[in-house]
Parts: C-alpha cells; structure tokens; sequence
C-alpha cells in the first residue's frame, strides 16, 4: 500500500509539473486596439536648414509592449504624423523618454500578464512564467532589491535585442537620429555594432541610433538614480558623460534628474556640447503637481538654493533644467520629454518642455500621446 502511494504520489507530481511547464511556455497573443492619436503640443522657431529636436511623449499601455510589432506599430504612427506635418529631415534628432526601452521586459508573456489587475501582481506573473530564467536570474542578482534584479536581468538579452531592433529599425525607416530613451540593463556594451548585456550591475542607459539604423557613440549610463532606484539600478561608475556628433550637431544626454546638477551642465559644455536631451520618466498620476520632493540620491548640489516643497515638481522640473542657462549651460537648445500612460494601477506623469535662450516653452496638456518640435 505505502509503495502503491508512493508511485501515485510521483506520478501527480511529475504530472503537475509538466501541466505547468506547458502552461508558462504558452504565450497567445491576445487582440488589442491602441490608440494612435498623437498631436503637436508645442512647435518652436521656424525651419531654417540646421535641423530640429523633436520629443515624442507616447501614450504607452502594458498591451502595447506585447509584441514588437505593436510597440512599432504606435511609434511608427507617431512618427508617420510628425513627417506628415513637416517635421522631419535628415537633421532631424527625435527624443524618446525614460524607461521606454525597460518596458520590453514585458514583451512575449502570456495574456494573464496584462490582464493583471496591478503591477505586483504583474511581476510576479512574469515570474510564475519564467520559472528557470527567474531563479537563474535570481541566484545572479545584484543589489539589494533582488526580486526586481532578477525580472530585469532575466529578460536581459532580449530586451537589448528587441531595443536595437525596434528603435535601430525606426531611426533607419524614418532617416532621422534617435535618441532612444532609456533601458534597464546588466552592464551594457557594444560589440561589433551590436548592444550587449553583461553580467554585472544594473545600469539606466540611453543610446542614440543614426540615420542608418546604427548606433552612435557608447551607451550613456544614469549617473544618479533616485535611492529607490538604486536598490537595483546602480549609479554611472565613472560619471562619464558622452557627446555624439549629429547632422544637427554635438548632442549630449542627460537621463531624468541628472539634468538637475549644474556640474553636468559644466562636463557638457567642455565636451562642446550644443544640444541637449533629457529622457525622463515619473511615476504617479498627479506627481507633476504635487510639491516637489527634493534630491532622491545625493545631497542638494551648493548651487542650489531651492527647497523640497516650495514649489510644484513641474516647477522644479523648469527651474533644475538648465539647459541653454547661460553660464551654466553653453548649449543652443534641449528638451525634456516624459512617458505617459497607464502601467497597470500605476499611472505616468511629466509634461514635457523645449529649453532655449534661458526659457522654456511647456507641454500644458496632462493626457494623450504629444509632440513637442523646436527648430534649430
């Protein structure tokens, strides 16, 4: 009797097992329609020949980043608007926001994934469908927010293959420079033109693709995640900042609230800096009008004498960006641009603006996707 149970004991389990191994491998694609409507939100200057910056703050769900064909289908009809208004050239440099590329983790999971109800339950979908990958990931963790490690680091080769593909491809489908957000990634480098992953820590980097389709320049770390970030995400270690060479001249890349401390403003204009862009990202439907926080990773730079709470962070967002502030920052124009959209229960927040000549020109509307067009 006790073998006799054991034996079915063995065969439930086996039988168990391999029901949920043919469950986390399947991955239907379910139907969804997104919402292509983007409008010009701000159009600064007139076309002189020398080329334009142009944000697009795209109005982003979980479901879009199901497949690589959805995500491009939405960016490409944004970007099939901003040619249809006359915006784009071969000078053109076209600004992603923040994180944009960290949500091609998501990309091929099963239908209950995006259905959750909100992110924690999300993630730990993304892990009951992942086993292996996620408890190999696990064991290779870094930082102290190991669980948020792993789901990152487990989709890792893919993200960087889909990120080259997706936004590579649309540099070269629309013959413009793009500035490619930001991604989440161990270690990033390139080989031979191609992104790699490595092993080591989790790093917040922006790249920037040619007219080509090819990459320009070396991956530009975050140099100061917030400290929630950096339980996972770790700090630029040699605080380099790059500057690439563009049809419409020197570019620098300033990720999120790096583009608070003037002394980056200081390495950009001694590299000969003269356009800046700034991927930015925040969480929280109302964020943008709240009181500003204060500095979430190092103390308040000596320059700065603005208090957390006197102002809104939209406010502080104006004020911190110093883009073209003379003589703070040498460079001709910037502009800063923000994801939007809802990610589960979590919703974005930020309204993009054009910094030049020491003002700023803003985004005023919160909802739907926006572009954002100066000339330089």
């Amino acid at each position: 009797m006790r073998k006799l149970f054991g034996c079915t004991l063995l065969i439930a389990l086996v039988a168990s097992a391999a029901g949920y191994g043919y469950w986390a491998e399947q991955r239907e694609v379910g139907h969804y329609l997104s919402d292509l409507r983007i409008k010009l939100a701000v159009n600064d200057g007139a076309d002189q020949g020398r080329g334009n910056l142009l944000g697009i703050e795209p109005d982003l769900s979980p479901r879009d980043f199901q497949s690589l064909a959805l995500v491009h289908l939405k960016l490409s009809a944004y970007l099939n608007s901003a040619r249809n208004d006359g915006l784009l050239n071969d000078k053109t440099i076209v600004i992603l926001p923040e994180h944009i590329g960290t949500w091609l983790m998501f990309r091929g999971e099963k239908n209950e994934l995006y259905q959750a109800a909100n992110l924690n339950e999300a993630m730990r979908m993304l892990a009951l469908s992942n086993p292996l990958a996620f408890a190999n990931a696990w064991l290779r963790a870094d930082g102290d927010n190991r669980t948020n490690d792993a789901h990152l680091r487990m989709k890792a080769r893919h993200m960087a293959s889909d990120y080259q593909s997706l936004f590579g491809g649309l540099a070269k489908e629309f013959g413009v420079t793009l500035v490619a957000g930001s991604i989440a990634l161990p270690d990033p480098r390139i080989e031979n033109g191609q992104l790699l992953p490595g092993n080591g820590p989790l790093y917040n980097s922006s790249l920037v693709f040619g007219h080509d389709g090819a990459l320009l320049g070396a991956p530009q770390r975050q140099l100061l995640p917030t400290y929630e970030e950096q339980s996972y995400i770790q700090p630029s270690p040699d605080h380099q900042l790059n500057v690439v060479d563009t049809p419409a001249g020197r570019l620098g890349i300033l990720i999120g609230s790096d583009s608070w401390y003037p002394e980056n403003y200081k390495i950009l204009n001694e590299k000969g800096a003269q356009l800046i862009a700034v991927p930015a990202f925040i969480m929280g439907k109302n964020t943008w009008e709240q009181p500003w926080g204060g500095y979430k990773s190092v103390s308040t730079p000596s320059e700065i004498s603005l208090k957390p709470g006197e102002v809104t962070e939209g406010e502080a967002w104006h004020r911190l960006t110093l883009i073209s502030s003379a003589p703070s920052s040498t460079a001709q124009a910037g502009m800063t641009v923000f994801l939007r959209g809802k990610f589960w229960d979590k919703r974005s927040a930020g309204r993009g603006f054009i910094s030049r000549n020491g003002q700023t020109s803003a985004d005023t509307s919160g909802t739907g996707a926006q572009l954002l067009n100066v000339w330089l």
